[in-house]
């Protein structure tokens, strides 16, 4: 992710996020996070989703998400975003 003129620009990890054996990789805030593309139907706030995560060694695994509203504190809440940036994605471009 960068920023330009006040612009969010995402880009995928190239080759795939590396997860080391035995170790875990954050998603957050300002930091590697998932991005959801064409998705079928919107997301419904207090819904869950599952969303299958596919490792080169592990396979595929499903995760199930919460849908929280915009701008609601997930788990973690209150942590601080590497940096300590925030960031508003109504101006990302794709």
């Amino acid at each position: 992710m960068t920023m330009n003129n006040g612009v969010m620009t995402m880009r995928p990890v190239e080759g795939g996020l590396v997860v080391p054996p035995g170790q875990m990789v954050a998603l957050s805030p300002g930091g590697y996070h998932l991005m959801l593309m064409g998705l079928k139907a919107p997301l419904s706030q207090g819904r869950s989703i599952t969303v299958t995560l596919e490792f080169e060694h592990a396979g595929k695994i499903s995760v199930d998400f919460e849908v929280l509203g915009v701008g609601a504190q997930g788990p973690g809440a209150g942590a601080q975003p590497p940096g300590g940036e925030t960031h508003d994605h109504s101006k990302m471009k794709m």
